[in-house]
């Protein structure tokens, strides 16, 4: 069951971000929003799967983007990867307070990288001056919804989770 929620969850996602979001002048420059599933998978998940779902996002967003490939995989390789190890340092449990930086965090890490992958891999081009508006304006919507996006994650899972389970009991009882 959970993995097909996390196929489920990563469809839409890609799908709301790469189709509907730039169309909405409002959430045209909202942050990624597959930085707070990927850290809600660092959280919850073995990381066995959790770098399973990592590498098939990682996969997607390269494709679709049009970005230099591996770009997004390796961002969200080393987000995973740093959730893990700072959960480990720090007991962070079901704290919001820490998660929401977090993920705030992972989107300031996630635009570090997209700039310094610019400016290598286009030394001549000079960076846009809105781009420290632009990471700001994400930074401050990350930490306003990003723990959202983590409770619907959490929720949603443990919903369809509890629903799956009374079918299999009914199932178990006839």
């Amino acid at each position: 069951m959970s993995y097909c929620f996390n196929i489920g969850i990563c469809l839409v996602l890609v799908i709301l971000q790469t189709t509907v979001m730039p169309y909405l002048s409002l959430l045209d420059r909202l942050y990624d929003l597959l930085i707070p599933f990927i850290v809600y998978l660092s959280l919850s998940r073995p990381a066995r799967e959790g770098l399973l779902f990592v590498f098939f996002l990682g996969f997607i967003m390269d494709n679709l983007s049009g970005s230099p490939f591996g770009l997004y995989l390796t961002t969200y390789f080393w987000l995973f990867i740093g959730v893990k190890g700072i959960t480990q340092l720090l007991q962070v449990g079901k704290r919001l307070f820490i998660i929401t930086f977090i993920v705030a965090a992972g989107v300031l890490a996630e635009n570090l990288i997209f700039l310094g992958s610019f400016a290598i891999f286009s030394p001549d081009q000079p960076f846009a001056g809105d781009a420290v508006k632009i990471v700001a304006a994400q930074i401050l919507w990350a930490l306003l919804t990003g723990s959202v996006w983590l409770i619907i994650f959490r929720n949603t899972h443990n919903w369809l989770d509890a629903g799956f389970r009374a079918i299999y009991a009914r199932k178990a009882n006839e």
